[in-house]
């Protein structure tokens, strides 16, 4: 990344050891309905179009061109040429968009909030795993071209979930007053958080490499929709992503007739209710993730993004004296599609229309709200694209996986509870063994003689029998508890050594891609540590992965 510029990609690739892997469902952290949906669960196929695997591609492919036009291409890549327009291109980024035009050309799309200094460590997953998806197409459909996409969640206005990331434990916050579209914000106050942010790293090269990257993104922009734009720009135009803005006029006139039918005809609020119904119906674990208003557009303008709302003969912007006859708002529509901002509900639909893609690729919770949009993409003639979980990442350092091993604790071990690693724990190196499942067994065939010989002599004598092998069984299990208890107060110092390295991995008992930021991997680890997830991560794998550093 000299001078802030470019991320060269190299390293010493024996530094790392194999990734292992691990089922989704085995970690505990992912829902039923994701887990059902990687296992191709029958009842869940109505709600999707084609799972993703590499064979499956060729329909989506031939039903997107199909239904793709030209005229589309032709606008998209003029708003994203206005888009890019001072920022230095790649020559693959522009190579990439240029191939836009073409109608053998198509997206595989991720997207994400604005979050300071990318947030999360999983926003590198997902734009790493869109990358290599499009490469592996490549090579199955070499007559095509598959460009990734990152879509900026520009016109979001939850600035709380954005304005900070966390490094080596504390949280690097950013604190103003924040309304309207998060990317509209002026960068006010982030000197100060790029002072703060320094203060935590120290003088080697990467260190500095982090504070140019923050302050050129940060420091030399005048939003947050530019700062987002040049620092992912930065870190990813080698692979020639391709970044794009929603919030812009002349997609938006693209989208224009699905934005007017949702406000004259209501059409996502009843396929989405309905589809919602029809998921909670088959499991009650299946939770809504989203919930569709009667109009899902908000109308925005400096500083303001709020419901649209019909009362009565007339469309109102709440929390405003904004106000319009139906007449009126459509007028406003043709004139300024700007203005109308979808909701999360229908921010699929505007991405599906402006873009030539064939899968999105996303989080278990993004994944579980798309699942609920197909029957409304089908009502309006909008072909659903594949759903690809993202990849799931836990990277464990050498000097972890040398204490793993001491200990003799397992990668899935870490996966549970704190009180449920504790026993396993225990139980797996006490020197007596805590486990009376043999006793119970015992103890269970001896009253199985009982319960004969009372069918045999007076058959009310039966509860006496079950009220004591009740009594006996509780008893054993009180004192196997309590002997539980007490190898746990003689092995405290070796389980606290498992539970803090538990910690370290699963900060705040959380999975780490949710946790901690790039930065401090980037630190000790520089351009190697991007170079290993791009080797690393296969998208279409589709278990949880454990990385050796």
């Amino acid at each position: 990344m000299k001078n802030g510029e470019n991320l060269i990609f190299t390293a010493n690739r024996s530094q790392f050891m194999p990734t292992q892997y691990i089922p989704f469902r085995e970690t505990h952290y992912f829902s039923s309905l994701i887990c059902d949906y990687l296992d191709e669960k029958e009842a869940l196929k109505p709600f999707y179009n084609r799972f993703p695997k590499l064979e499956n591609f060729e329909g989506q492919i031939a039903e997107k061109q199909s239904q793709f036009s030209d005229g589309t291409r032709n606008i998209l890549v003029k708003s994203l040429m206005s888009q890019y327009a001072n920022l230095k291109i790649s020559a693959l980024t522009l190579s990439n968009l240029d191939l836009l035009k073409e109608h053998t050309t198509f997206t595989v799309t991720t997207g994400h909030q604005l979050n300071l200094f990318t947030g999360p460590l999983y926003f590198f997953y997902k734009i790493i795993s869109t990358i290599n998806l499009c490469k592996q197409l490549k090579k199955e459909h070499p007559d095509h071209n598959f460009v990734p996409v990152y879509w900026m969640a520009t016109e979001d206005h939850d600035f709380e979930e954005i304005n900070f990331f966390n490094f080596d434990g504390k949280k690097v916050q950013w604190n103003r007053d924040a309304s309207g579209a998060v990317g509209e914000l002026s960068l006010d106050g982030l000197e100060a958080v790029f002072e703060a942010f320094g203060k935590e790293l120290n003088t080697t090269e990467n260190a500095n490499e982090l504070k140019r990257l923050f302050s050129k993104a940060y420091l030399e922009h005048h939003n947050l929709t530019d700062a987002m734009r040049y620092l992912v720009n930065t870190l990813f135009k080698a692979y020639g992503l391709v970044i794009v803005d929603g919030n812009d006029a002349n997609l938006k006139q693209v989208f224009a007739p699905f934005m007017k039918a949702e406000l004259k005809h209501k059409t996502t609020f009843e396929q989405v209710e309905d589809s919602s119904a029809k998921l909670n119906d088959l499991s009650a674990n299946y939770k809504t993730q989203v919930n569709p208003r009667e109009i899902n557009l908000f109308y925005i303008s400096k500083g303001l993004r709020e419901r649209i709302v019909k009362i009565e003969n007339h469309y109102q912007v709440l929390e405003t004296n904004i106000k319009w006859t139906e007449t009126e708002i459509l007028a406003e529509l043709e004139k300024h599609p700007e203005r109308f901002s979808p909701n999360v509900v229908m921010r699929p639909l505007f991405q599906e229309v402006i873009l030539p893609n064939l899968c999105y690729i996303g989080g278990g919770g993004e994944l579980a709200y798309w699942l609920q949009l197909k029957s409304s993409f089908e009502t309006q003639n909008v072909v659903f694209p594949m759903l690809l979980l993202r990849n799931s990442v836990l990277l464990v350092n050498e000097k972890q996986q040398k204490k793993l091993d001491k200990l003799e604790v397992s990668i899935e071990d870490l996966f549970l509870k704190t009180s449920d690693l504790k026993t396993k724990v225990t139980k797996q190196i006490s020197t007596i063994d805590i486990d009376f499942s043999t006793q119970k067994t015992q103890l269970e065939q001896q009253f199985k003689e009982l319960y004969s010989i009372a069918e045999q002599t007076d058959k009310s004598f039966k509860g006496a029998v079950a009220a004591q092998e009740t009594k006996q069984i509780k008893g054993l299990e009180h004192l196997e508890s309590r002997l539980l208890k007490a190898q746990k107060r003689k092995l405290d110092s070796y389980l606290a050594r498992v539970t803090d390295l538990q910690e370290q991995l699963f900060p705040n008992h959380s999975l780490q891609e949710r946790q901690m930021n790039f930065s401090q991997f980037y630190l000790e680890y520089g351009e190697a540590f991007l170079l290993k997830l791009r080797d690393e991560l296969n998208p279409l794998h589709g278990e949880f992965a454990v990385i050796t550093i």
